[in-house]
């Protein structure tokens, strides 16, 4: 009896395409900008440009990858994530997005700009909105779930990426600290619900991008965090 040997065919599947993640250190408020690209498009989180340096840093990170920009996103709308924006948005017509929870920050943007001696007009856009649990279409390839995250700010979000393991907490957790809670409708209380109950559900391998200084992961700070740890 001969036996004639035969192959199962499989499919090839392309493996995922990863994440290019830049980062830019902007401002007197040191507040940290991200750009994502993905596929030939890109996303740019919290634009805090004040210069034209700094504005051209991003412009050539775009460009060198050969990207198009395709919406920006705001964790929240203190002045410090926002500044930019409007000199992005004179170079790229694109959505911005921001939850809709409160728009106290959003609509008094140049009151906020003015207290720390900036001279900004007020926004004439409306944000599309971003609440939790959405992961819009319109953002693919780019799969994030919006978890909603006050305490800061009340229009708080953070962005998990959940296959690439990486989460932009805004400035709601940092390397051993905390976003400060004693501006506009901040909440210590609330802030450490939501990085207990938000942040810290996320497993420990998590690289967290935070707003403000360096990088850190969820592990870490769940034990080291001295303003909130782990329980």
């Amino acid at each position: 009896m001969h036996i004639i040997p035969f192959f199962y065919q499989f499919e090839s599947i392309p493996p995922m395409t990863k994440t290019t993640i830049h980062s830019f250190t902007v401002g007197p408020f040191m507040e940290n900008t991200w750009l994502l690209e993905k596929e030939g498009v890109a996303l740019l989180v919290d634009p805090g440009f004040t210069t034209d340096s700094e504005y051209e840093r991003f412009e050539k990170a775009l460009a060198s990858g050969g990207s198009q920009l395709l919406a920006i996103i705001l964790t929240h709308a203190h002045v410090d994530h926002v500044l930019g924006l409007e000199a992005v948005l004179r170079h790229h017509s694109v959505p911005v997005y921001l939850n809709p929870s409160d728009s106290y920050l959003w609509d008094h943007f140049s009151q906020q700009a003015a207290l720390f001696g900036f001279r900004r007009s007020a926004f004439s856009i409306t944000p599309l909105p971003l609440v939790e649990g959405d992961s819009p279409n319109a953002l693919h390839p780019f799969e994030f779930q919006v978890l909603y995250t006050p305490g800061h700010a009340p229009d708080h979000i953070a962005l998990y990426q959940k296959q690439e393991g990486f989460v932009i907490s805004g400035d709601l957790l940092f390397e051993s600290s905390v976003g400060r809670t004693d501006l506009y409708k901040g909440d210590a209380a609330l802030l450490e619900r939501s990085i207990r109950e938000k942040l810290y559900r996320l497993p420990d391998s998590v690289r967290v991008l935070p707003g403000h200084g360096p990088e850190t992961t969820i592990g870490r700070e769940k034990r080291e965090n001295a303003f909130v740890r782990a329980e």
